[in-house]
């Protein structure tokens, strides 16, 4: 099974927005914003720094410049998931999952009570 250091967030949050299909930088930045509910904003040197890291580490790989209808005929370059990645986030989420339940048992999630 693979088990990676744990991710940072910004890695974490762009495997998951193109876990279900590929993605532009900026459709990256919108999804995680969206997703987050704006508390999570991924600038642009940090979305194409981390997302070189990740090309570099086998994370992603580039799919390709299409054109985006969205933006006129702009061509942008393309972002997919690889199995690595996929396997990196699946750990991730587990570790994750491993985390919560601990602080579930701890039951750092109810309210404390007033004294």
């Amino acid at each position: 099974m693979y088990s990676p250091s744990p991710l940072t967030p910004a890695v974490f949050h762009i495997l998951l927005a193109i876990i279900d299909g590929e993605k532009h930088g900026y459709g990256i930045m919108q999804e995680v914003s969206a997703r987050t509910g704006g508390k999570v904003i991924l600038g642009p040197g940090t979305l194409y720094g981390t997302i070189n890291r990740m090309l570099e580490a086998g994370l992603i790989e580039e799919s390709g410049a299409q054109a985006d209808p969205a933006l006129g005929d702009e061509r942008r370059r393309y972002y997919r998931i690889t199995r690595k990645g996929r396997r990196a986030a699946v750990a991730e989420t587990g570790r994750l999952q491993e985390l919560l339940s601990v602080a579930r048992a701890k039951r750092l999630l109810q309210r404390p009570r007033h004294v």
